[in-house]
């Protein structure tokens, strides 16, 4: 199967929403040594399993999200999976790529050529902490997204994003504000963790039209129906992530099954909130 480059707009993601009454993204956290015991462990095992796992979680999922660590850590063979991990992926879903990038200007460029030009994905994370000039290279991508993270749900969060910029605001939405003024919702998304349901409404007041990436429902103990509420608007605008809840939850030869049931039972369950919140 050959991947061919779709230039994605936010009605896109909408329409898909529509189309599959959910807002899943399937997370592709892929490791080696958590393949069921019939698969190799090796890189081939892993292209089977990746494979095997998009096959059986397309129907349910509008988007699917390729941690590229769990890939870059093999080195060239690691990238050759990756590619052809993302060459599998149905070509209307919305293929990120989770690199969390972010650096001078004209590294950014490079890394924005490799990802939107080279591998052809539709968005990528990146970190706002070395300001405007480390996004713009992403930002002047036509029909990309990029995915600025902004409250996220590992224990470290506290460390810098809870500080007091401001009287008034923390270094989160110090960073949401800004990062807002330099792109739109029509190439910008930020990565809000499950957890953090109360803020994410808060949140929601700052940014009315964005897209967020939520992470952490699941596995890490967000609750669906809380981040919903919490954030929905009236185009839903929201992706939820699951990766070890879907792809880790059988160990035997009927993994991908498994893993279509339970990307199933969460687009069901999305499917009522689809119903309230998309106009």
């Amino acid at each position: 199967m050959c991947y061919f480059a779709v230039h994605v707009k936010k009605a896109d993601i909408i329409q898909q929403i529509r189309s599959k009454k959910s807002y899943l993204c399937t997370g592709l956290d892929t490791e080696i040594g958590k393949l069921p015991h019939h698969l190799p462990k090796n890189g081939s095992g892993m292209l089977t399993f990746n494979r095997e796992i998009i096959d059986s979680t397309s129907n349910y999922s509008v988007a699917y999200k390729i941690n590229t660590a769990f890939y870059e850590q093999y080195g060239v063979e690691g990238w050759e999976i990756m590619n052809e991990t993302l060459n599998a992926l149905p070509q209307e879903t919305f293929k990120i790529a989770d690199a969390k990038r972010g650096d001078i200007g004209n590294t950014s460029t490079m890394y924005a050529r490799a990802f939107f030009d080279a591998m052809k994905f539709d968005a990528i994370t990146v970190s706002p902490y070395m300001g405007e000039d480390s996004l713009r290279p992403f930002l002047e991508f036509k029909d990309k997204f990029v995915i600025c993270l902004a409250l996220t749900s590992n224990d470290g969060h506290k460390d810098f994003q809870l500080s007091q910029v401001e009287e008034d605001k923390k270094l989160y939405e110090r960073v949401i504000e800004q990062v807002s003024k330099w792109g739109n919702p029509d190439n910008l998304m930020f990565v809000v963790g499950a957890t953090r349901a109360e803020a994410v409404k808060h949140i929601r007041t700052l940014i009315p039209e964005t897209f967020l990436l939520v992470p952490g429902v699941g596995a890490q103990g967000g609750s669906l129906s809380d981040i919903t509420h919490a954030s929905a608007n009236s185009d839903l605008g929201l992706l939820v992530n699951s990766s070890r809840g879907i792809i880790y939850a059988d160990s035997t030869e009927s993994f991908a099954e498994t893993a279509g049931l339970k990307a199933k039972e969460l687009a069901l369950e999305m499917s009522t909130f689809v119903e309230q919140y998309l106009v």
